[in-house]
């Protein structure tokens, strides 16, 4: 097989998903839910034989690359975790209820949900509006964000070989920032926990081979 396979897995439900708040760099466990997102996701994966993993140094997303390490033919028992693979940082906006946190920043624009935010707008000039809106000014901007997760993504490739498969357990804004960079694939409709996005690195280029899959993806 030419290039490297990367399977990125957005973790599974979690409370915050539960309750619609929304959840950056906070962090919360995984709702039984959740567990079923991620037992469904490793049964799906079981044909494809991990030669590495990784996983953002969240619970909720190490503990979804555990649950998939498991029913997979390889012996990696847990995902490396990497700061660099953690969630767009939210800032101020942490744990607040997601339909007012984007209500407040969109509304003043004409888009009233994050689906019309980035529907209007784009994944770039939304995480830029977000940050612009933090009071406390600690949410990421675009540049910030692809500044540290770019780095990240390239140290995975760089120390794997062709043809190697390569789980990575992450959070579902970062899987559309990746998606919507790499491919001309909508990204508005929401990513659901435990879906699958198969990216293929190959002769120094990223390319999205399938997004948001929770079935059927082998076929």
């Amino acid at each position: 097989m030419d290039g490297i396979n990367l399977y990125f897995v957005r973790h599974g439900q979690t409370f915050l998903n539960r309750y619609q708040r929304i959840q950056g760099w906070a962090d919360s466990g995984l709702t039984l839910k959740g567990i079923n997102d991620a037992i469904n996701a490793g049964k799906e994966l079981s044909k494809i034989k991990f030669d590495q993993a990784y996983s953002s140094d969240t619970k909720r997303a190490s503990n979804t690359a555990h649950i998939i390490l498991k029913a997979n033919p390889s012996e990696i028992e847990d995902a490396i975790q990497r700061p660099s693979l953690r969630e767009e940082n939210f800032g101020y906006f942490e744990g607040n209820d997601a339909a007012q946190a984007w209500n407040m920043i969109g509304g003043p624009h004409g888009a009233f949900n994050y689906a019309e935010m980035i529907k209007m707008f784009g994944m770039e000039k939304t995480r830029d509006m977000i940050a612009d809106a933090d009071p406390y000014g600690d949410a990421e901007n675009d540049q910030k964000f692809w500044g540290r997760l770019q780095p990240g993504l390239d140290e995975i490739v760089a120390t794997a070989l062709n043809g190697q498969n390569i789980l990575v357990a992450v959070h579902g804004t970062l899987i559309r920032s990746i998606v919507s960079k790499f491919s001309d694939i909508d990204i508005t409709e929401p990513i659901l926990n435990g879906s699958v996005t198969k990216v293929v690195y190959k002769d120094g280029k990223y390319n999205v081979e399938f997004y948001n899959k929770v079935s059927n993806i082998n076929s």
